[in-house]
């Protein structure tokens, strides 16, 4: 048997990994390549628990709990972490700098975590897993610009791997560097068709330049390849979809890609819960009747009422619970008001400045109180990029506060209102959404003779 501390393998990456077993290089390589593929083999890697610890195999497998984004992920990792730093001795510098930022990202220092990734990815571009790692926490936080760099950083060292140029794409559409983003996740598509990181960038790209047909066309000519996938990628790219749908008018089918895609996948977990109920608000906002389909969110929301993992997490399921009319929301509500203070201080800020006034306004819109709505909305609005999501994912929040705006019915709030649809539909004209809600608009403020265009 070869000496602790002297790697055994190397990834499919080329990264060289110290394994106390190299039959364990399959399940390692499974969820290597299944994270940076967003597949769910990534957690076969789980199965070695018990079996292998070395380090790097104990601060993967702390990764997946960590990826649960649940109340509890952190204390389920812990276990994992604590065995991978135990043996962190015996690891690569390149292993030890990965423990360390799990460890960063399990204690709530997001800031270390993000700095740690940064240096791996000079240091060791071709650790995709460290890269993408990062990126999610630059997305979480706002920091587009990070997640960009990160990718760009990886690039020369692996340009030859598709999911860096998945990679790239994403930083850059959240940058609005749109046509790097597109050039990037065609490269992405070019090496590997089945690319949905790539798929999704490129979706991204075409909801904002008003492409909505043509997304649509794309995004079902290449859905044949979403198989395998974890819950979060399926979902969320039927999301997409359903997205193009509901501007373009398709009501009936943009309901059946809610029930037959966007939901059911994994309804316990938090991707699968805030991708139902944004879209779930958005049918609603788009005029479509849901019937009954709240209460079965909001029946595997209640566990989130002290989860405050995520600030983005926390305001989707309290509008889920508030539009449900669960007593749950109120609790929900009120923890988040007591968590604030006492965030994480690389995450304070979010959750005191933005996170609190977008609860209040969100818990007002789903009862009908319009007037609390603009308050609380208007107030967090232009720092929502603080709490992470997409623009895409954001846009819920516009959407929520211009529909209170509407329904407030003053001449202010119309005149406020017809401002924010017009400039949309400017960038949007093929949604027959957004111009049946600015004909709306235009009949109150007696412009009825105005045709939104």
């Amino acid at each position: 048997m070869p000496s602790h501390g002297t790697p055994l393998a190397a990834d499919s990456l080329g990264n060289p990994l110290t394994l106390d077993d190299a039959a364990s290089l399959a399940l390692v390589d499974d969820f290597v390549m299944g994270f940076l593929s967003t597949e769910a083999r990534a957690v076969n890697l789980l199965a070695l628990a018990e079996r292998d610890a070395s380090p790097i195999v104990q601060a993967y497998c702390a990764t997946l709990h960590l990826f649960a984004e649940s109340r509890e992920a952190a204390a389920n990792a812990q276990p994992f972490l604590d065995k991978a730093r135990a043996g962190a001795a015996r690891a690569t510098p390149r292993e030890q700098r990965y423990i360390a930022a799990v460890q960063a990202w399990a204690d709530g220092d997001i800031a270390r975590a993000i700095a740690l990734h940064a240096e791996q990815a000079r240091e060791h571009p071709r650790d995709l897993v460290s890269v993408k790692l990062g990126q999610y926490h630059c997305f979480n936080t706002g920091d587009c610009p990070g997640m960009l760099r990160l990718a760009l950083a990886a690039l020369p060292a692996a340009a030859e791997v598709p999911y860096v140029h998945g990679m790239a794409a994403f930083g850059y559409e959240q940058c609005h560097l749109l046509r790097e983003a597109e050039a990037s996740a065609r490269r992405a598509i070019g090496l590997c068709r089945k690319e949905p990181w790539a798929h999704h960038a490129l979706a991204h790209v075409m909801l904002t330049e008003g492409r909505l047909a043509e997304g649509l066309a794309f995004m079902q000519s290449v859905s044949d390849t979403w198989t395998g996938l974890n819950s979060f990628m399926v979902t969320h790219n039927w999301w997409h979809v359903a997205l193009f749908l509901i501007d373009l008018g398709r009501d009936a089918e943009a309901l059946a890609v809610y029930d037959e895609h966007a939901w059911g996948v994994v309804k316990d977990y938090s991707q699968d819960q805030i991708g139902a109920v944004s879209l779930l608000a958005r049918l609603e906002l788009a005029g479509i009747d849901v019937g009954a389909r709240w209460d079965d969110v909001a029946d595997h929301l209640r566990q989130r009422q002290a989860d405050h993992v995520l600030p983005f997490l926390d305001l989707q399921y309290l509008y889920g619970l508030a539009r449900a009319g669960r007593p749950e929301a109120q609790v929900l509500l009120h923890n988040i008001e007591a968590f604030a203070p006492v965030a994480p201080a690389s995450t304070r800020a979010a959750w005191q400045r933005v996170c609190v006034p977008a609860a209040r306004g969100l818990v007002a819109h789903a009862r009908g109180d319009v007037a609390g709505a603009v308050e609380g909305l208007g107030v967090a609005l232009p720092r929502m990029i603080e709490i992470g999501g997409s623009h895409a994912q954001r846009d819920l929040f516009e959407q929520l506060y211009l529909d209170a705006l509407v329904r407030t019915g003053t001449e202010a709030a119309l005149a406020g209102a017809q401002g924010l649809l017009q400039q949309q539909l400017n960038g949007q004209p093929e949604s027959l959404r957004l111009r049946r809600q600015a004909d709306a608009v235009y009949a109150q403020l007696g412009l009825g003779q105005i045709t939104a265009h």
